[in-house]
């Protein structure tokens, strides 16, 4: 049995497309919609047990009056997704996009029909918004949604196998999922196969009405990296199936968590469409966790390095440059000198001294620093690490160093870099 095949992201993006709208000519009345969206719970919501309590607790919220005056449905719709995610942290109300939309108005926003899910994977990369690799040898991969697949042909498999093929030689791999809310528990399976053991049983559980399922990919990862550090980022928008790629990687020990505590939205699911047009999001499984036991429902991800989220890729990326100390020396060097580029603090300077000509280059100041333009070539932008030691910007690997004479004047400039090596050019005369 597969895994419960959507999480919230995804289910929001389905749930959208004109092809999947039902919406009613004419609003139902509010006891109606809380009544059918209570009854789409109890046949669905994956404990039955819980299931019948909170119908209950809607149909007699209703049959009280509760809901009557919230007769715009987007309203309503706020009201029952915040009264039901106290109960499940994937309970969502909305209604589909209609089929035959009005003409796009600048003042309508209502007019505006959200793409297709598949139209929007294929636009974005499958979720992953950038794959690079920092100075320092260290990969970094921005996932903002974890997109569906069957087979090895499907976009989405081509492009996570992409990703990972780009960062396949780094000294460690960070995953920033700072902005995924979530997506599909086989791109989970898959891409935690990528950086554990090919029979390593860490991969959660998923109980449902139906039975048992696992996150276990059906193929692994052909050649996985089960010694590189890595670090994952998390944040309060974290969700679903993020939670649970960084979820199992910290409970296999595979992973460094970095930033704050995630959404907290365990249980898997997908979208219930009503009579009336309303459609909710409903887990129809939750999953557990054969290390710890459990899971993040409502809890969230803790970090294991907590740090506010827009600090948590600085964060890790020096730790995994003080991770690669003991590596061979030139790489240990280009880590070291990254890293101190990383953790320079402004030092107030008396620029004068350095700025003129050398060679066929030429050194001016800048409002942060010094920028060293070589002939036609673009400017380097140059910050002080000390005096006479500065730091290229864009390649915290390289080093300017100022050469000053026995009477203590700026004579040359020497380009140490962790990559090429040095050279140096003599300062013209004014």
């Amino acid at each position: 049995m597969k895994a419960p095949a959507l999480s919230l992201v995804a289910a929001l993006m389905l749930a959208a497309s004109p092809a999947l709208a039902r919406q009613a000519e004419a609003p139902a009345a509010p006891r109606v919609v809380v009544n059918q969206i209570a009854a789409a719970i109890r046949d669905a919501y994956f404990d039955p047990a819980k299931a019948e309590t909170i119908a209950a607790a809607l149909e007699a919220e209703a049959a009280q009056g509760r809901y009557d005056g919230l007769t715009d449905p987007r309203d309503l719709e706020t009201a029952l997704t915040a009264r039901l995610e106290p109960w499940d942290q994937h309970f969502s109300v909305g209604r589909p996009a209609p089929s035959t939309p009005a003409a796009p108005s600048a003042s309508a926003s209502s007019s505006l029909v959200p793409a297709p899910f598949p139209v929007v994977a294929a636009r974005t990369g499958q979720g992953f918004r950038a794959v690079e690799i920092l100075p320092g040898n260290v990969g970094l991969i921005d996932m903002r949604f974890f997109a569906n697949f069957d087979g090895p042909d499907d976009p989405a498999r081509k492009q996570v196998d992409a990703a990972l093929q780009l960062v396949s030689n780094t000294d460690a791999v960070i995953i920033d999922l700072r902005n995924n809310g979530g997506g599909s528990p086989a791109m989970v399976g898959y891409l935690v196969s990528a950086f554990v053991g090919p029979d390593a049983d860490v991969y959660n559980r998923f109980h449902s009405r139906q039975g048992e399922s696992r996150e276990a990919p059906a193929q692994p990862y052909a050649v996985p990296r089960v010694d590189v550090p890595v670090y994952v980022l998390i944040s309060g928008r974290t969700g679903s199936a993020a939670e649970a790629f960084a979820y199992t990687l910290q409970a296999a020990k595979r992973a460094t968590i970095v930033g704050e505590t995630s959404g907290g939205a365990a249980n898997p699911g997908g979208p219930v469409f009503t009579p009336s047009g309303y459609r909710v999001f409903i887990s129809t499984g939750s999953p557990t966790n054969p290390l710890t036991g459990g899971n993040w429902e409502k809890i969230g991800v803790r970090p294991d390095v907590a740090v506010p989220a827009e600090d948590a890729l600085d964060t890790a990326w020096k730790a995994a440059l003080a991770a690669q100390s003991s590596a061979a020396p030139a790489a240990a060097t280009e880590a070291a000198w990254v890293r101190e580029a990383l953790n320079a603090n402004p030092a107030a300077l008396d620029l004068a001294p350095y700025l003129g000509a050398y060679g066929g280059s030429v050194v001016q100041a800048s409002d942060d620093g010094l920028t060293w333009k070589n002939e036609r070539r673009p400017a380097w932008r140059l910050r002080p690490l000390s005096p006479d030691l500065f730091f290229d910007v864009d390649e915290p690997y390289r080093r300017i160093r100022f050469v000053r004479d026995e009477a203590g004047r700026v004579t040359a400039l020497e380009v140490l870099d962790s990559q090429t090596g040095l050279s140096r050019l003599l300062r013209r005369a004014a």
